[in-house]
């Protein structure tokens, strides 16, 4: 008895490459064949043809139309984002530079509080240490 895998077996494989030079030829043989086989005259269908060809330029306009306008407002809504966005950047920077020069007055008052500070306890030093040679002096003389 053979074993199922001691078989011969095929493989198809398909091209698929060539499907759409197919299907344009067969279009253009289908409309010849439809233009020789028309129950009307050539006149006729030459302007049924532009009448047709009227209505697709027509209707591509009004889809570009339609299309623009969709794009537009597309645009617009895009602007405002980023308007709105640019305003947002504006206030925070505004409100850091705010912050900053509120930061550096406090910082001046500070520094100008303990520049005085400073200069009191100078004039107490010196004089606590002009007062205590004045003593010293008086208890050297006794």
């Amino acid at each position: 008895m053979r074993n199922q895998e001691d078989l011969p077996y095929i493989i198809v494989e398909r091209d698929s490459g060539g499907s759409f030079g197919s299907f344009f030829l067969g279009a253009l043989v289908g409309a010849g064949l439809a233009l020789l086989f028309a129950p009307q005259s050539g006149q006729e269908t030459q302007e049924e043809i532009r009448a047709r060809a009227k209505k697709l330029r027509i209707a591509a306009e009004e889809r570009m139309r339609e299309a623009q306008l969709t794009l537009e407002d597309k645009l617009e809504h895009v602007r405002e984002g980023v308007e709105s966005r640019v305003e947002l950047v504006r206030d925070a920077v505004e409100s850091g530079r705010a912050a900053a020069q509120e930061a550096r007055t406090d910082l001046e008052a500070k520094l100008e509080r303990t520049k005085t500070a400073a200069k009191v306890g100078i004039a107490a030093a010196k004089e606590a240490a002009v007062g205590e040679k004045a003593t010293s002096e008086e208890d050297a003389g006794e």
